[in-house]
């Protein structure tokens, strides 16, 4: 297991409870694959550098884990394709 850090951002037009909620799913990808989250460091909503899918803000998630490869290829898998999360990144530290 690697530690990692990561950075997601979620479109800023969801709910209170939904952006929890996408917080949570996020953390049960690397608990559910024998892997630790260490941090979680909610930022909150923030302007962003540039426009991404016609939103200028995104609430931000920074994330510190320890993880096994198949945690972080399915944390790629899963963000590509929900549709809140608007950017993800996860840098082996």
């Amino acid at each position: 297991m690697r530690q990692y850090k990561g950075m997601y951002i979620i479109r800023p037009d969801l709910t209170e409870e939904q952006t929890k909620a996408v917080i949570e799913d996020i953390n049960n990808i690397f608990t559910t694959r024998g892997g630790e989250i260490l941090e979680v460091n909610e930022w909150g909503a923030r302007e962003l550098a540039y426009e991404i899918n016609d939103f200028k803000k995104g609430y931000y998630v920074v994330i510190l884990v320890n993880a096994n490869d198949d945690a972080v290829l399915e944390y790629d898998r899963i963000c590509n394709i929900r549709e809140d999360v608007i950017r993800h990144i996860l840098v082996r530290e």
